[in-house]
């Protein structure tokens, strides 16, 4: 006799709010019922007893000869946050097995959904077999196949399985998409979150690009997973052919390794490994390879750390060492273009208004011009910096103090401490004028050896010394606006700055005892123009009264346009002074400092800096340009540089006779030769494709430096990029060389790229 119950399609959206104990002779193991989410690609969670399983349906139906239970008319059921939906679902309570029949539909609590035509189930739902299978996962992850079997709740077991990422034509749904894996089977470990393909192919637009026996990626849902990586191959004019087949090894929750073995037809093989750990307090990485490379064993390490010790201090270390820039350009090892290494240790501290740093420095040279030898050793380096509040006179105390051992086998070897004290009292005029008083002094104490080495070239070898440079200085703006109605706001700032200190050293090759190591760049630019001290450190110490004033102008229209600029000059009571030819301030009345930027548009952004010579018919001495224009889809840039000298090199050889005139140099010194270089580029947007170049040039050899162009399109479930790079330059003795890079990448898989060189 069967018990026959129909509610009518009201019910369908009627929550009957019941266990499915109320359905009178009952649906034993119904919590059966709640684990069909375990179909999913995630592991579920446990589900407790307790919970209650709802349910609505068109339609109930049990039947006490069979003992079959049935739901149907757009049935779903529901426990937490895990949902089946069906147009039919049959519970046989002697066998245990539930199908469910018809736009089948099975609703994870991570959103992951599955879909089948038919689904029999059982063993609390951990077990069973769909038919047309398909599953939409994160990240636009759609995997579909003609069978699927479960076993334990946790693996899929498919039978011709299709994944992509892609989206269906919307015109044609049959079409092929962009890009799929096919394979005779595959298997969803939803324990593991990982996807396996065996005889898999990869198709383009329906076409066969690609047969793997065997292929593995993470399940979308799932970003950390181990397993093999998409294998890299490629021609390089340093390696020849060469494969890459790396592996990621996911070793705890808190630690991970790539490693990725490499085999080359010119160089033999090789090894690539990267090594990740988190700790409570910090995180560790490790980058190293070993490989041959012309017939030598090769390698680098790179190893950083970053820990906290508590709310204030914290610690860290930074290891780069290689065996030589051959090696990192030939296996494209991340800085290969670099000439020096740089390794250091350190400790730092977090204060109220204050900062503390000690650290330990080591370098290493990598090409025949940069000597290791000659690279120092910094053992420590020891700096602090305060910055008081607002004391009662209205002005603001800050401390700056530090020392230093900096050791080289091969040049000058020095010891220093310095303190610097700075009080600053800015006030205001009853015009809107704006004052600010500054009191500064600094002070260091210098010990010495290989004085006579670079790169200070001094008479005696072993020196000890002090210098202190008491300061005081003055500035005033007035800046000046006027309303220009529907034209916006104009202004207009003189700005006059007033520096008293003693004359202080001429720093002379033939008489200083004063090392130089934190000063050697030496160039007057509108950054510097109002500084105390327009070197960039301590060593050397601008003294003298000086005067500095400057012209500043500004216009701001409606909409955000604007242009603004600055012109503006030093100048000396005394014609003495430290600085070398070129810099811009060897002369009693400096260089003319400009700058100015323009802003007409959301398309246009223009900034210009140059320094003129007043004593030689406003020869330019120093410009540089940055400009870009266009809309957001088409837009051009350019950049030009030009200095009349280098002074980087100046104290590669020693001078002789005065610092200030490099007459030691020959007139083919590198100091003299002026850099004269642009670049010009453009990046073009067009829907789902970006196209770039650029090229640079050296202006003064009349030849080109370097030329690049970049094309790259991306979808929802797919980037491909190529770049193309030519060096005309030489590097580490070659004549220049030239790459060509390209990249594909189907999301959620992997990327397959192709290098050559």
């Amino acid at each position: 006799m069967a018990y026959l119950r129909r509610d009518g399609a009201a019910l369908r959206r009627l929550l009957l709010g019941a266990t499915l104990a109320a359905l009178g002779s009952g649906l034993p193991g119904g919590i059966a019922w709640a684990q069909l989410g375990a179909l999913g690609t995630s592991k579920s969670p446990p589900i407790s007893r307790d919970e209650p399983v709802f349910y609505q349906a068109d339609a109930v139906e049990y039947d006490r000869d069979t003992a079959n239970v049935i739901l149907s008319g757009h049935v779903e059921i529901w426990q937490g946050d895990r949902v089946l939906r069906a147009d039919r679902v049959t519970y046989d309570r002697n066998t245990g097995v539930a199908a469910a029949i018809g736009n089948v539909a099975l609703v994870e609590p991570d959103g992951q959904v599955l879909f089948a035509e038919y689904a029999e189930l059982s063993q609390g739902m951990r077990d069973g077999v769909l038919r047309d299978m398909r599953a939409l996962l994160p990240e636009n992850g759609r995997l579909a196949a003609n069978g699927a079997r479960r076993t334990d709740g946790t693996i899929n077991e498919l039978s011709r399985a299709v994944y992509t990422t892609c989206n269906l034509c919307a015109s044609d749904p049959n079409a092929p998409p962009l890009w799929d894996i096919r394979a005779r089977a595959a298997v969803q470990d939803g324990e593991h979150k990982q996807i396996e393909y065996h005889d898999a192919v990869v198709d383009f637009l329906g076409v066969p690009a690609m047969y793997l026996p065997f292929l593995s990626h993470p399940d979308p849902s799932q970003k950390r997973a181990s397993g093999l990586l998409v294998p890299s191959a490629g021609y390089s004019t340093h390696l020849g052919a060469f494969a890459s087949i790396p592996y990621y090894w996911v070793i705890d929750g808190r630690s991970d390794a790539t490693i990725a073995p490499i085999f080359s037809s010119m160089q033999g093989g090789g090894l690539n490994l990267q090594y990740r750990q988190l700790f409570n307090n910090g995180r560790f990485t490790l980058e190293g390879s070993v490989a041959n490379d012309n017939d030598q064993l090769g390698g680098h390490v790179f190893a950083r750390g970053d820990f906290a010790i508590d709310e204030i201090w914290r610690w860290g270390f930074d290891i780069n060492r290689a065996s030589s820039q051959e090696y990192m350009r030939d296996y494209r090892i991340r800085g290969g273009t670099d000439q020096v290494l740089t390794s250091q240790v350190w400790l730092e501290g977090f204060g109220q208004g204050s900062y503390t740093r000690l650290d330990a420095r080591a370098y290493q040279g990598l090409t025949g011009t940069v000597i290791t030898s000659r690279l120092p050793y910094v053992l420590p380096r020891w700096q602090y910096s305060y910055f008081g509040e607002p004391d009662a006179l209205g002005g603001r105390f800050s401390l700056d103090a530090g020392a230093f051992n900096v050791l080289r086998d091969e040049g000058t070897s020095t010891q220093r401490g310095r303190l610097s004290l700075n009080w600053d009292r800015p006030f205001t005029g009853q015009y809107g004028d704006l004052w600010n008083l500054t009191l500064h002094v600094d002070n260091a104490v210098y010990a010495a050896h290989g004085f006579t080495q670079e790169p200070n070239f001094g008479t005696a070898d072993a020196v000890q010394s002090a210098q202190s440079m008491p300061t005081a200085a003055v500035m005033v703006r007035l800046p000046l606006a006027r309303d220009a109605g529907d034209w916006g706001t104009q202004t207009i700032e003189p700005i006059a700055q007033l520096i008293v200190a003693p004359n202080g050293s001429k720093y002379l090759n033939t008489s200083t005892r004063i090392p130089n190591e934190d000063s050697l760049d030496q160039e007057l630019t509108d950054a510097n123009l109002f500084s105390l001290n327009r070197f960039p450190g301590v060593d050397r110490l601008e003294g003298g009264v000086r005067a500095n004033v400057a012209l500043k102008a500004g216009w701001n229209f409606p909409g955000g346009k604007s242009v603004d600029g600055l012109v503006g000059q030093s100048y000396r009571m005394q014609k003495s002074s430290p600085w070398v030819v070129g810099s811009g301030l060897e002369n009693q009345a400096s260089d003319i400092v400009s700058r100015v930027t323009f802003t007409p548009g959301p398309w246009v952004d223009l900034t210009a800096r140059a320094r003129f010579d007043p004593h030689q018919s406003m020869n330019v001495r120093f410009a540089d340009l940055l400009a870009s224009a266009g809309p957001s889809w088409l837009r051009f840039s350019t950049g030009y540089a030009y200095s009349s000298v280098n002074p980087y090199y100046y104290y590669d050889i020693p001078p002789t006779g005065s610092y200030l005139v490099p007459s030691g140099k020959s007139a083919t010194s590198p100091y003299e030769v002026p850099r004269n270089e642009i670049i010009v580029g453009a990046n073009l947007k067009l829907g789902r494709w970006s196209l770039g170049g650029s090229a640079r040039a050296d202006l003064r050899l009349h030849e080109m430096t370097t030329l690049a162009g970049s094309a790259s399109y991306e979808n929802e479930c797919f980037i491909f990029s190529m770049v193309y790079y030519k060096r005309y330059t030489s590097l580490v003795n070659d004549s220049g060389a030239s790459a060509l890079l390209f990249q594909i990448t189907l999301k959620t898989v992997g990327q397959f790229g192709f290098h050559a060189m």
